[in-house]
């Protein structure tokens, strides 16, 4: 997978990628409703604080996209996230997943991060593969885990 293959996605890309986010989202058991998605990713397409990268399969199609957001905090300073990360299942095992994860490196980088963090959401899947991928990767299982509140209101 050639590295000129991997972009900032575009926001006339919008139909496109929502498909690919509800494809995700459903093959990890995530209820997040398609309106809901559709939502945030037309405010993630024009954040100056988030990256959509799209990678290109042989015959030009998108083949999957990484979401990679910033935020700052007093333990690390300059903190990016690579907060969804999806490849069609024709185009796996291509390097298009690996394409985007350095996509989301670099960029972090030049935002002056100094660590790239993600979270894998098990959902009731087993991710052995998965933690064993990202550590290949150069991912490290800090061994924290992450809690959440909900905030909508009933």
């Amino acid at each position: 997978m050639s590295a000129r293959k991997v972009r900032r996605a575009r926001p006339s890309e919008l139909p496109t990628l929502l498909d690919l986010a509800t494809a995700f989202y459903a093959e990890g058991g995530f209820t997040t409703p398609v309106s809901e998605l559709r939502d945030n990713l037309f405010v993630l397409l024009d954040s100056e604080n988030a990256r959509v990268a799209i990678a290109c399969g042989p015959d030009d199609e998108i083949a999957g996209f990484a979401i990679t957001t910033l935020s700052f905090g007093l333990e690390d300073g300059c903190v990016a996230e690579l907060e969804d990360l999806f490849v069609r299942p024709t185009n796996r095992r291509s390097g298009i997943a690996g394409a985007l994860i350095d996509d989301s490196a670099e960029w972090a980088a030049s935002h002056g991060c100094r660590t790239l963090e993600l979270v894998v959401a098990s959902n009731g899947n087993d991710v052995a593969d998965l933690l064993g991928y990202y550590a290949r990767r150069g991912f490290v299982d800090e061994g924290r885990r992450l809690l959440s509140r909900s905030l909508r209101r009933s």
